[in-house]
C-alpha cells in the first residue's frame, strides 16, 4: 500500500529502526533517533564471490524526510529506475557523480588559474606581471570562476569579456581574452581540459587598436618639459623621481622599485636583478653625475630604508605606479602628450637623432631584448664602455636642453663607425 503525507507525518521513532514501505521499492526507515530515511531496494547483475552471475540486491538513499518531500522521492526513485532499465547502477553513478562533482570544485576556473599564476610566481616572472594576471582573474571570476574548467564553453568565455568591448575598453577585453586562453594552456597540459575553448574566438571582439604611449620626441619641448620640472611643487621624492627618470629611462616600475641595496654610488652603478626586468635578464646602469647626485639627496630623506622611493602610507612598499604620472598631469602635461614610459622614448629619439652613440649601444641601455639569443649573449657585456660615456653626455644634453641652448642635430654617424 502506498505511503501518504498523514502516515509520513504521524510516524513516531521506536525502539527499533522499522520502515515504511512506498511502492516500486521505496520505503521509509525511522530511526529510534527521530531520522527518516529514504531508501529505495533494488536488484542488479553482478557476480558472487566466486565469479559466477547473480543478482545482487542493494539499497540506494534518496535523502531525508521531511527535507525530501514523499513526491520527490517518488520522482528519485522513477529516475533509479530508468537507470536500472539502461543496465546502469544508480547507486554507482551517484557515487561517480558525487566524486566528479568533486573533482568540478576543484578544478573550477578559478582554482585552476590561480594555480597558473602560482607557477607564475614559482617561475619568476616580475611581481607587476603576476599582481596583473590576479586581475584577469577577478575580471572573469563572477562569470566563469566557478565553473568547471573542462566545461566552459567558448560562448561562456566571450560573454565573461563582452561588458569590457561595450564599454569601449577593447585593449581590457583582449588581454582578459588572452589571460583566459593562457590558463587553458596551462589546463590542457596538465590535462585538466581538452581543448582551449579561446581558439574558437579569433576575430569575436572588435580588432584592438595599438596604445602608443605618450612621449616627447622633439628636443626643444624636451628642454620645455625638463624646465617644467624643475618647477615641480610637490613631494620631493617625486622631484627625484621625475629627474631621474629622465636621466636613466629605465621603465617606470623598474624606478620605484628600486632599493638601496641594488645601487653604488661610489661605482656610479645601478644593477637592476633579473627578477625586476622584462626581460628576466639582470641589468646594469651607469649612473652620471647628476644621476648620482640625485640618489645621494633621495639617501638623505630615506635613510636605512629599503626602497629609494617609498610608499608615502608605508616604507615597507615601493611609490604608487601612478605617482610620476601624476606629477607630469600636475605640470599640465596630458596623458597624451607625456608619459612616466615615454622617458624612454625621448631618450630613444634623442641620443639616436645624435649621431654619437652606436644603435646597439642605445639598445643595451634600454635593456630591450634580443630577439637572437646568441647576440643577446654576446651583447650582455658589451658596449659598456660606451654606455658609460653616453650616459654622462645625456645627462649633461639634457642640462643644455633644460637651458634652452640652441640645438644642434648632427650628422648621423656611419654605422660601420
Amino acid at each position: 500500500m502506498a505511503l501518504s503525507i498523514t502516515t509520513l507525518r504521524n510516524a513516531k521513532p521506536k525502539a527499533q529502526p522499522y520502515k515504511l514501505a512506498d511502492e516500486k521499492g521505496l520505503f521509509l526507515l525511522v530511526q529510534p533517533s527521530g531520522g527518516m530515511l529514504w531508501r529505495m531496494k533494488y536488484r542488479i547483475d553482478g557476480r558472487d564471490e566466486a565469479g559466477n552471475p547473480k543478482r545482487i540486491e542493494k539499497k540506494l538513499s534518496l535523502g531525508t524526510f521531511p527535507e525530501t518531500g514523499l513526491k520527490d522521492a517518488r520522482e528519485k526513485r522513477d529516475h533509479a529506475r530508468q537507470l536500472l532499465a539502461k543496465g546502469i547502477d544508480p547507486a554507482e553513478k551517484k557515487r561517480h557523480d558525487k566524486h566528479a562533482a568533486k573533482l568540478n570544485a576543484a578544478n573550477s576556473f578559478s582554482a585552476v588559474a590561480t594555480l597558473y599564476i602560482e607557477k607564475n610566481r614559482r617561475d619568476g616572472l616580475a611581481e607587476a606581471t603576476v599582481t596583473k594576471r590576479e586581475w584577469f582573474l577577478r575580471l572573469v571570476e563572477k562569470a566563469i570562476g566557478h565553473r568547471p574548467v573542462a566545461e566552459i564553453q567558448p560562448y561562456e568565455v566571450l560573454e565573461a569579456v563582452r561588458p569590457y568591448e561595450a564599454a569601449k575598453n577593447d585593449e581590457k577585453a583582449h588581454r582578459t581574452l588572452q589571460f583566459v586562453g593562457q590558463v587553458y594552456r596551462y589546463a590542457v597540459a596538465c590535462q585538466l581540459a581538452a581543448s582551449d575553448p579561446t581558439r574558437d574566438l579569433r576575430g569575436a571582439l572588435a580588432a584592438s587598436k595599438p596604445k602608443h604611449l605618450a612621449a616627447i620626441l622633439d628636443a626643444k619641448k624636451a628642454g620645455e618639459l625638463l624646465r617644467a620640472i624643475d618647477g615641480y611643487e610637490g613631494h620631493s621624492l617625486t622631484l627625484i623621481a621625475l629627474k631621474l627618470s629622465a636621466l636613466l629611462f629605465v621603465r617606470p616600475g623598474e624606478l620605484r622599485r628600486a632599493e638601496w641595496s641594488e645601487i653604488d654610488v661610489d661605482a656610479a652603478l645601478w644593477i637592476i636583478p633579473a627578477a625586476k626586468m622584462k626581460a628576466r635578464r639582470e641589468h646594469a646602469v651607469p649612473l652620471s653625475e647628476q644621476a648620482i647626485a640625485l640618489f645621494r639627496e633621495a639617501a638623505a630623506m630615506t635613510a636605512g630604508g629599503q626602497y629609494v622611493f617609498p610608499s608615502i602610507r608605508t616604507p615597507a612598499r615601493p611609490m604608487s605606479e601612478n605617482t610620476v604620472n601624476a606629477a607630469l598631469r600636475r605640470l599640465g602635461f596630458t596623458g597624451d602628450e607625456m608619459t612616466a614610459h615615454g622617458f624612454r622614448a625621448m631618450a630613444s629619439t634623442l641620443l639616436n637623432e645624435s649621431g654619437k652613440w652606436s644603435p646597439d649601444a642605445i639598445e643595451r641601455a634600454l635593456a630591450h631584448k634580443d630577439k637572437d639569443g646568441i647576440r643577446a649573449a654576446y651583447h650582455r657585456g658589451a658596449h659598456w664602455a660606451e654606455r658609460v660615456e653616453m650616459a654622462q653626455w645625456w645627462a649633461d644634453h639634457l642640462d643644455t636642453l633644460r637651458s634652452g641652448a640652441e640645438i644642434v642635430h648632427l650628422r648621423l654617424r656611419n654605422s660601420n663607425h
